[in-house]
């Protein structure tokens, strides 16, 4: 799990890692003698204990297809976090169960008559669009069509989840049409895409994570050398980002050009490369205890060897 922030030397959001949980597949977990846990289950217990840590925030979790699973809605639900996750066009959605009037008798119904599919939804000639148009992650202004409405999603032997499903499709037919699912339905369907958008920051939070901190490239042969150092270099990104911003809360970071490509913001690269440098005092060893200006390398060669060391 990440917390999504703006940081303030760049427009784009960041996502910084504070609750890591390892998973197994279930050969791994036969193997061990344990009960297999999905990924579902797993993050049940993940949004039990941050709900614990912070009573009374509101939170929105925002996750990818692996978490469009209808227990997980309910359990967010129960712990009043707001899910927001794809939605598979193929869901099986209900109307909500009519009232029942003094003559009705037998089992109250769950739910009501079931509803049609957002595929068919979509290739419905019928279907009313409505055109937005979003900063579609930092490549500009993109036009959508969605359309949106309320229902119950629902699966024999479980509760039954009131959800408000979104329907995306590009009006160019490039890209594939998209759903989500919010079980908060007071949001806008605009502000609910949006805040969809926000978890691609973690995608970039693993591509930094493995570039600078060696993510996934680890060479332990022990199992718990790896469960215990992966999490700490996820907890190390995190660490990076809040000392960048100690050291520099307006957010004028030095950010290193290249001759190929121009950056207008700082990375993750400038920032662990600004903080290794306060941490190691700025490469100030001097090298007499009565002459402190006495070095024993010029201090063009210090710099140039510190700037390959930082970055």
């Amino acid at each position: 799990m990440a917390v999504v922030v703006t940081l303030p030397w760049t427009k784009q959001r960041w996502a910084l890692p504070f609750l890591c949980v390892l998973t197994t597949t279930p050969q791994v977990s036969e193997t061990l003698g344990k009960r297999h846990k999905t990924v579902g289950m797993w993050a049940q217990q993940m949004v039990s204990v941050v709900r614990r840590w912070l009573p009374n925030v509101p939170i929105k979790l925002l996750g990818d297809t692996a978490y469009s699973i209808l227990e997980l809605g309910l359990h967010c639900a129960a712990h009043h976090v707001t899910l927001i996750a794809p939605f598979r066009l193929d869901s099986v959605i209900h109307q909500l169960p009519p009232e029942r009037t003094e003559h009705t008798s037998g089992r109250p119904r769950v739910v009501g008559e079931r509803l049609p599919s957002l595929e068919q939804v979509l290739h419905d000639p019928k279907t009313a669009w409505q055109r937005i148009t979003l900063d579609w992650y930092g490549e500009g202004k993109r036009t959508l069509e969605i359309c949106t409405g309320t229902a119950w999603w629902y699966r024999e032997g479980s509760s039954p989840l009131p959800i408000r499903w979104i329907l995306t499709r590009d009006p160019e037919g490039k890209h594939p049409p998209k759903a989500l699912f919010p079980i908060d339905q007071s949001q806008s369907a605009e502000e609910i895409i949006k805040d969809f958008m926000h978890h691609w920051s973690l995608e970039t939070t693993f591509e930094e994570s493995h570039a600078q901190l060696g993510i996934e490239t680890q060479r332990q042969w022990s199992d718990l050398a790896i469960e215990r150092r992966t999490p700490i270099l996820f907890g190390l990104y995190s660490l990076v980002a809040l000392f960048g911003h100690a050291l520099h809360p307006n957010g004028d970071i030095p950010v290193v050009q290249t001759a190929w490509y121009y950056k207008q913001a700082a990375t993750f690269r400038d920032v662990f490369a600004v903080v290794r440098r306060h941490l190691w005092g700025n490469f100030s060893f001097p090298a007499s205890p009565t002459d402190p200006d006495v070095v024993l390398l010029p201090r063009s060669t210090l710099s140039r060897l510190a700037y390959a060391v930082c970055y």
